[in-house]
């Protein structure tokens, strides 16, 4: 069983997965999101994704739970986009029936940006890879707190 993880965004959605032993995490895909859509809207759109990941005849695709990232400030206080991604959570665990866990995602994006930096000197492709390398990791530190 995989465990997708999932840094939510206004803009995009950056996913990863686990390998089947939900044991490492790797950057998957990034979903791109209509201008003002709603944590609803966008967790429809990845439904359907897992949905469709979750259909695939091989064991490997099967996701069994998912992790959300949840903004945080670095003092532990809510940010504006907190309770929209607690909102996508909700949505997301009632359209595909999975266990939806929120995970602290504080300067997951800047661990991210780092790693990528020292891989790939070119900025715009780092930028199209942030997102789901920042999901790969919320999801890493979800899996190695399950220990």
């Amino acid at each position: 069983m995989r465990i997708l993880g999932v840094d939510f965004g206004r803009r995009r959605i950056g996913l990863a997965l686990s390998d089947p032993t939900a044991t490492l995490a790797r950057p998957w895909r990034v979903l791109e999101i209509a201008a003002g859509a709603t944590p609803a809207v966008a967790a429809a759109e990845l439904s359907a994704i897992v949905a469709a990941a979750r259909a695939r005849p091989d064991d490997d695709a099967d996701i069994g739970a998912i992790v959300v990232g949840l903004p945080r400030r670095l003092n532990g206080e809510d940010t504006d986009q907190t309770q929209p991604a607690r909102e996508f959570a909700s949505t997301l665990a009632s359209l595909t029936g999975l266990d939806v866990t929120l995970q602290d995602e504080r300067l997951t994006s800047h661990e991210a940006e780092s790693r990528l930096a020292e891989r790939e000197r070119d900025w715009r492709r780092r930028k199209a890879r942030l997102d789901a390398a920042a999901a790969a990791v919320i999801l890493q530190e979800y899996l190695d707190t399950r220990k």
